[in-house]
């Protein structure tokens, strides 16, 4: 029998009560950026305790991690809007043409009521890996710039490493993509678990991961975020948010 969803779990163990339904659902690109938001999430909250831990308010139902799957993102402008509730859009800034496309989706999400949506600064989630964390878990020593590919920067030095194969530039470009989702992959699932918080100082200084953290609490209702926060020895009193909007 399959688990039943995290919106349909009944709220506090009793089954008599009414079905939990999600405060606020927070839509990213894909599967691997929400396993990056769920990471970082929960090392800030343990170094931080007011940053919430959200993948433990998504398994609780009271917030849903969505995946967009992908391009085209344009139908995300109002896909979510008959549900009448919350939400919060991340999505990769990208570069060329793109951003200007993602920066007018954003702007379309804005300007439903109680929808929020931004654009990362950097070029992608990738390019708030520290390439400390990269060389850790094996992989090869890169600059981590905010403007370049981190995925096909690993995926080619990965693959250039195999003196068996054919040069890079050989691969069609249809090829190129391919490793470079599968490096990708691999950067969400073994990079990102080995990010601190001080690692992630130094890729963002400017706290826009904070940003974004922040803003998905100010979105939940007090009682769902203070459970969120509860288990962290860091928390010592109940959390003030600053008006997303300042």
């Amino acid at each position: 029998m399959n688990s039943p969803s995290p919106i349909l779990e009944p709220s506090g163990g009793d089954t008599t009560s009414a079905l939990v339904r999600p405060v606020l659902i927070v839509v990213m690109e894909g599967t691997h950026d929400l396993e990056f938001l769920r990471h970082i999430a929960r090392v800030l909250h343990a170094a931080e305790g007011a940053i919430p831990d959200v993948g433990e308010l998504a398994e609780r139902g009271e917030l849903l991690l969505l995946p967009a799957g992908g391009s085209p993102l344009a139908p995300w402008a109002t896909r979510l809007a008959a549900l009448g509730l919350p939400e919060f859009h991340l999505f990769d800034r990208e570069s060329g043409l793109e951003t200007r496309i993602r920066h007018d989706l954003v702007c379309q999400i804005k300007g439903r009521p109680n929808c929020f949506a931004a654009l990362t600064r950097k070029r992608a989630l990738e390019n708030y890996l520290h390439p400390r964390a990269i060389a850790e878990a094996g992989g090869p020593e890169i600059t981590v710039t905010d403007d370049n590919s981190v995925a096909e920067m690993v995926a080619r030095r990965r693959y250039c490493a195999r003196p068996e194969e054919p040069n890079w530039w050989s691969l069609s470009r249809r090829g190129q993509r391919r490793l470079a989702c599968r490096a990708k992959r691999w950067l969400h699932r073994w990079v990102t678990p080995r990010m601190t918080a001080e690692l992630l100082e130094e890729r963002d200084p400017e706290g826009e991961v904070h940003g974004w953290l922040r803003m998905i609490a100010e979105q939940l209702p007090r009682q769902a975020l203070e459970a969120g926060l509860r288990q962290s020895p860091c928390m010592d009193g109940i959390y003030t948010a600053t008006s997303a909007q300042q």
